[in-house]
């Protein structure tokens, strides 16, 4: 029987707020991090898979990354783009890899550099959609980049679930209190109610402090099946989900909701698990409002609506799930998939410090791509 495929290193970059390094050299720096915490070198690995953000940049990192990173003989290359879902189908793939023994021991990286001299991350992402088609007809009206159409997502949820900015404000601070532990966070300043309120709006109801901070920097991770290759921790992938709702965003069908659950029940099902046996979850969290519908969406609140799930501690230190330990992408950082696999991996290892949750030995991993088009679940386990 082939052996389990377990994430056994992980290297990050600091989290920069500035122009700097080029996707390139960030990866790089991160590779040579996993590499050096799984005690292997370049020479030891046989698959490398390479994941950047959306969008046609010159300086996109790409399966040219093999011969720039310093890698040679692979059996397996690809680059794997399916936005914020990315991460999880990157270790599905290697998962896959290593069940067939297409490969041995890969390397999963993710680099991105959206903050350049003279122009905000807003000017970068504002492009990723395109001048043609839908997303074109809304660029003419006025429509650029993700907030404003996260904005008419989370007016929607409100309606739906009977949400207030309260609910909005809970997710926030809840999730800065986590990121005040995590000297990877690029925002570690308290933060409560009237601070949250204070932060100006940028599409109602989303205000600035509903937003992810975007940095410079990359992850990435080794995955192996080979009992012999890593020299710590041993992170079991037991299960992984992924669901694709396909939505046609017409009158008479839902723009948002619905789907994504399955994700989560196939990847618990692998792993023969129940909701209340995950110690942890880690969210993907572009916006406020997308921990709030994904609570929802994955059934993890034992029943009770999301809004009062996270206003009543059900997320926060103590609670019965934490969720975004690290601060997430809203205080945490933004590197979409890899923000919440790293922080899964450095919870399941006790190397959270402060903010480690006592005793977690499981973790709920999510990732979700585009406008909630795209859903990634994975569940992790702490063997050894």
């Amino acid at each position: 029987m082939t052996a389990e495929a377990a994430l056994v290193g992980l290297g990050m970059t600091p989290m920069s707020l500035k122009a700097g390094d080029t996707p390139l050299q960030l990866a790089c720096e991160a590779t040579r991090l996993a590499l050096m915490d799984a005690g292997l070198t370049h020479s030891e690995v046989d698959g490398l898979l390479v994941g950047s953000s959306q969008g046609v940049r010159p300086d996109r990192l790409g399966v040219a990354f093999a011969t720039q990173g310093g890698f040679s003989d692979l059996r397996l290359l690809e680059h794997v783009e399916i936005k914020g879902a990315t991460t999880i189908a990157m270790i599905q793939r290697a998962q896959l890899a290593l069940d067939t023994g297409a490969a041995r021991t890969v390397v999963c990286v993710f680099a991105d550099a959206p903050l350049v001299a003279g122009k905000g991350a807003g000017s970068t992402y504002a492009h990723s959609g395109g001048r043609t088609g839908a997303r074109g007809l809304e660029r003419a009206s006025g429509l650029l980049g993700s907030v404003p159409t996260y904005a008419l997502l989370a007016n929607r949820w409100m309606h739906l679930h009977a949400g207030t900015p309260d609910d909005l404000c809970a997710v926030a601070t809840v999730t800065r209190d986590w990121a005040l532990g995590n000297p990877d966070a690029v925002v570690r300043t308290p933060l409560d109610a009237d601070g949250y309120f204070a932060s100006p709006t940028i599409a109602e109801p989303l205000r600035r402090l509903d937003c992810a901070r975007p940095v410079n920097g990359a992850v990435a991770v080794v995955v192996s099946n080979d009992p012999a290759v890593g020299t710590g921790t041993r992170l079991a992938v037991r299960g992984v989900g992924r669901d694709h709702p396909v939505r046609h965003r017409r009158a008479g069908r839902e723009s948002w909701f619905g789907g994504g659950r399955r994700a989560v029940d196939d990847a618990l099902a692998a792993a023969g698990m129940v909701r209340s046996d995950l110690d942890v979850a880690q969210l993907y969290d572009p916006f406020s409002v997308v921990t709030l519908l994904l609570l929802d969406e994955y059934e993890l609140t034992g029943g009770v609506p999301a809004g009062e799930f996270v206003r009543t501690g059900g997320t926060a230190k103590g609670g019965t799930l934490p969720t975004n330990t690290g601060g997430g992408q809203l205080s945490g950082f933004y590197l979409q998939g890899m923000t919440p696999l790293a922080e899964a991996m450095i919870q399941l290892r006790d190397q959270g410090g402060d903010r480690q949750v006592a005793g977690a030995t499981t973790a709920l991993v999510g990732g979700i791509g585009g406008r909630i088009d795209h859903h990634a679940s994975m569940i992790l386990e702490r063997t050894a």
